[in-house]
C-alpha cells in the first residue's frame, strides 16, 4: 500500500477537502527510517539533512497523486562521494527502505557490486553479467561502489564502456523500476561525470559525504564498543582518542572502517592478554573491560604523530 492510498481526507470549513501531512508521514514510516539512519551514523548533517529532503519531496508528491494533481515521477538515481568509510552503503540501504514504504519501490532491497560484477574479461562477457545484475537489482536500489572504475580511458579494449552503455539505457527506459547509486572519491567521480555526460545527466543527487571529526571517531569507536559489549577502561578512554587522533593523519584512512578495525584489534589482545595469564581468576568485567595496552601495542603508536 502507498502513501497516497492511506491520505484520509476531510472538509474545512469553506468546504475545501483538508488532510493531514503527519499521519501521511506516520502511517508510511518514513519516521522510523528517519531515526534508524540517525541511530545508524554519527554525524553527516548534510547528508541527512538531504536524504530529508527528498522524502519530503515523495510524500508531498504521493499527497498530490491522491488528488488528481499532476505530478511526474522524480529521477531518482544518485551519486555518493566521499572518503571510504563514511556509511555510503549504510545510506543507500535506509533509502532502498524508505523508497519502498513511499511506494516508489516495489522490493526496496539493495543490491552492492563492483566493477568485478559487470564487466567481463572477453567479448560477449560483459552484457549477460552486467543484465544479470541489473535483473537481481529490479524493484530496488543498484549500489555500485568506486564506479569510475567502469571506465577506464587508457585501455581501448577495455568492456567497462559496454557495461556503461546498458546502465544508461536502464537508468533512463526503467527509472520506475530501479535507483541506482554511484559512490567513490568525489575527485575521480568528477573525471568519470565528465568522461561520461551521459551518465552525470542521468544523476539528479550529487551528495557529499564529510570525512569525521576527531570527536565524531570517537563517538563511534564508544558506540561500536558497546555494541560488541565491552567497554573502555578510564584510562584507555584517552588512549584510544590519542590512537585515533594519530590514525586519521596515516594513510589509508578510511574512517568509521578503520574505527572498526582499531576495536577488532584491541579485542584480540585483550584476549591474548587474557589467555597469556591463565594462573589469573577473572571475573565478568575482565571478560568485558578493554585496557590502554590494548591499544598502545598498535603500530599506529610506533609512528611519530604528525606535526601541526
Amino acid at each position: 500500500m502507498t502513501v497516497s492510498e492511506l491520505a484520509e481526507p476531510g472538509k474545512a470549513a469553506g468546504g475545501e477537502t483538508v488532510f493531514s501531512l503527519a499521519d501521511a508521514r506516520k502511517q508510511s514510516g518514513l519516521d522510523e527510517v528517519l531515526a534508524a539512519l540517525d541511530h545508524d551514523l554519527v554525524g553527516l548533517a548534510p547528508v541527512k539533512s538531504r536524504i530529508s529532503e527528498i522524502a519530503a519531496l515523495l510524500l508531498v508528491d504521493s499527497q498530490r497523486a491522491a488528488f488528481g494533481l499532476s505530478t511526474a515521477r522524480p529521477n531518482l538515481h544518485m551519486s555518493f562521494t566521499g572518503e571510504p568509510g563514511t556509511g555510503k552503503t549504510t545510506v543507500a540501504l535506509r533509502m532502498a527502505d524508505l523508497l519502498k514504504r513511499l511506494g516508489y519501490l516495489n522490493r526496496g532491497h539493495l543490491v552492492a557490486v563492483t566493477r568485478e560484477d559487470l564487466v567481463g574479461q572477453y567479448v560477449g562477457h560483459t552484457a549477460p553479467k552486467t543484465k544479470e545484475v541489473l535483473k537481481r537489482a529490479m524493484g530496488g536500489v543498484l549500489f555500485i561502489d568506486e564506479a569510475y572504475y567502469l571506465y577506464r580511458a587508457e585501455n581501448e579494449r577495455d568492456y567497462g564502456q559496454e557495461s556503461i552503455e546498458i546502465l544508461l539505457q536502464v537508468m533512463e527506459n526503467q527509472r520506475d523500476d530501479l535507483v541506482v547509486i554511484l559512490a567513490g572519491y568525489k575527485d575521480r567521480m568528477d573525471t568519470f561525470f565528465q568522461a561520461n555526460p551521459g551518465m552525470s545527466s542521468r544523476i539528479a543527487h550529487h551528495i557529499d559525504f564529510p570525512g569525521y571529526t576527531l570527536d565524531e571517531l570517537d563517538q563511534i569507536g564508544a558506540q561500536m564498543v558497546g555494541q560488541l559489549g565491552y567497554r573502555l577502561a578510564p584510562a584507555a578512554r584517552e588512549v584510544f582518542r590519542e590512537y585515533l587522533a594519530r590514525r586519521r593523519e596515516q594513510p589509508r584512512f578510511a574512517n568509521a572502517r578503520s574505527v572498526r578495525n582499531a576495536v577488532e584489534r584491541a579485542r584480540l589482545r585483550h584476549a591474548s592478554r587474557l589467555v597469556s595469564q591463565p594462573e589469573l581468576m577473572l571475573s565478568v568485567d575482565d571478560l568485558i573491560r578493554l585496557e590502554p595496552d590494548d591499544f598502545l601495542a598498535s603500530r599506529v603508536f610506533q609512528v611519530p604523530p604528525a606535526q601541526p
